[in-house]
């Protein structure tokens, strides 16, 4: 556990690096990038192996990311001489250095996405008093 200073100092740093830090983030931690490159951390895939295993996400919304992470070089586009032809997306050694932050982020979203959805209904239910 990090110390109030620790914490403090750390948030200074973050700050005064601001300008740099933010662009760095909106690109890897957009809508659906986490779970595109953690999909591709274990092996590489064709686009609807990807899209099936993101329930949810759209042609052009797995297109546009997958086009981002490769301009930003954490993923790469491989097409294959196969018949029809293929094109398989593999993480780049920048993108699996992301693994681990991920991993972390993706397991904290899983032991407290209920404790979030509770810190919610609670706030609704203060603000519908309130407004009663």
């Amino acid at each position: 556990m990090s110390s109030p200073a620790e914490l403090e100092s750390l948030s200074a740093l973050v700050l005064m690096d601001l300008p740099r830090i933010r662009p760095v983030l909106d690109k890897i931690t957009d809508k659906w990038a986490v779970m595109i490159l953690t999909v591709l951390c274990p092996q590489p895939a064709r686009f609807n192996q990807i899209k099936r295993r993101l329930e949810g996400i759209t042609h052009k919304s797995l297109a546009d990311a997958l086009k981002r992470l490769e301009r930003n070089g954490l993923v790469t586009r491989t097409v294959l001489a196969t018949a029809p032809v293929a094109v398989e997306y593999r993480i780049t050694p920048l993108g699996l250095s992301l693994r681990k932050p991920f991993e972390a982020l993706c397991q904290w979203a899983a032991m407290h996405g209920d404790d979030l959805d509770c810190a919610a209904r609670q706030y609704d239910e203060a603000k519908a008093r309130q407004a009663a």
